[in-house]
């Protein structure tokens, strides 16, 4: 019996609308000058996108209207005669807001479109999601009216908090925190009060992620930023695209199994990656702790001071990092491990261990070793990363910003 073959029938074409077009064009246009390294000349965007002259003048001088590029020449060239005018991006203007909780503070900063940080504020941190929510709201005013005092205008907020968030900015499960089902993204836009200000939650660890992106070597495109700040997270990068998950909910790295006989986790399982290679579990093994109010600083003066147990502890937490990134990375295959967060200040001591097992456990290390170094930006990377993403879908759509100006 002969099946009954069913074609689909092709897609009706629809026409370009001319509003569409230019919308295209503007975006083609902007994503060059975002990507240029160096200030760009008209007739090199005419070149890179393929756009007439008259066409490329007509965009730049929209987007110069509208406070998003700045004339800053000569671009580059390799010609003599007169100088070329070169375009990038204005450090006026759109700006974004990031929030981050941290062990001992909470931070608050503002980037401008460029990815300069315009501001960088800390307070000390409140145990109550409550009072925490409210000192992270007055934080954000502040930074909204030290930002409008330098010419810029906040697009958008983002907290950076551990554990699973969802789309709606809920906090489901933060252990470290003591937090479950805190609807932390209505609290802070209902107690930021600025009219329309989109205010989001996102994951730390991705958040980190994405900042290290941004202050990283153009060539580092496939990578794992681990923070261990809170809960170890593993912010994942392939091809410079930062990877979320279908609920946004990956990176949990930290609740890996490292030791099927291990400790019973705060998530209620036992033998995570958590249990060995946090910063309060490598802290346990002490008898006496340092007073030091920052985990990662207590850890370095005990190291300072020459203590058999944290050294051991390290090394035992290196080995446990090691082989659960060498899982991850057989699943994903990225070439660089970035260790962020606290991480980023133990790096001396977690590497070597972190090394050992990648070359005995990564599939692919005899010929294509992964590297482990500290991320360039460190414990600030993740509300670093926070005011970016703002940033990032004012670089992404300028039309959106171009229509409200």
């Amino acid at each position: 019996m002969t099946r009954p073959v069913h074609r689909v029938a092709p897609a009706t074409d629809t026409p370009v609308r001319q509003e569409s077009l230019r919308a295209h064009n503007l975006d083609l246009t902007f994503r060059q000058i975002v990507g240029s390294r160096a200030p760009i000349s008209r007739s090199e965007l005419s070149v890179a996108t393929g756009l007439t002259r008259p066409t490329i003048s007509r965009i730049v001088d929209e987007l110069l209207a509208g406070g998003l590029i700045v004339e800053a020449g000569p671009a580059r060239s390799g010609n003599s005669g007169r100088p070329r005018v070169g375009l990038s991006l204005a450090p006026t203007g759109p700006a974004g807001l990031g929030l981050d909780i941290r062990v001992d503070a909470l931070t608050a900063c503002v980037v401008d479109l460029t990815g300069a940080v315009r501001h960088l504020d800390f307070t000390p941190r409140f145990e109550a999601p409550d009072e925490t929510l409210r000192s992270l709201a007055a934080m954000a005013k502040a930074a909204i009216d030290a930002a409008a005092a330098q010419g810029l205008t906040v697009v958008g907020a983002t907290l950076a908090a551990p554990g699973p968030i969802d789309e709606n900015g809920v906090v489901r499960f933060a252990p470290a925190l003591g937090w479950r089902d805190v609807d932390a993204g209505a609290a802070l836009r209902s107690r930021i009060g600025a009219a329309g200000l989109p205010v989001v939650v996102g994951n730390d660890a991705s958040l980190a992620a994405l900042g290290e992106l941004y202050a990283s070597a153009p060539e580092l495109r496939n990578f794992v930023c681990v923070s261990g700040e809170f809960d170890i997270g593993a912010g994942i990068v392939l091809d410079g695209t930062p990877l979320r998950g279908s609920r946004g909910w990956s990176g949990e790295l930290g609740h890996v199994m490292v030791d099927s006989g291990g400790p019973r986790c705060a998530c209620g399982a036992n033998g995570c990656l958590q249990c060995v290679a946090g910063l309060r579990e490598i802290l346990a093994a002490v008898p006496v702790p340092s007073p030091a109010a920052s985990p990662a600083v207590a850890i370095d003066e005990l190291v300072s001071a020459g203590s058999p147990e944290i050294l051991t502890a390290l090394d035992r937490a290196g080995t446990a990092l090691g082989t659960a990134l060498s899982a991850l990375i057989n699943i994903i295959d990225v070439d660089t491990v970035l260790l962020g967060g606290s991480f980023s200040l133990l790096a001396s001591w977690l590497t070597e261990g972190i090394e050992r097992e990648l070359n005995s456990r990564v599939l692919t290390a005899g010929w294509a070793p992964v590297e482990v170094r500290p991320a360039p930006l460190g414990p600030d990377a993740a509300v670093i990363g926070a005011a970016l993403s703002a940033v990032d879908r004012i670089r992404r759509d300028p039309n959106s910003w171009l229509a409200r100006h």
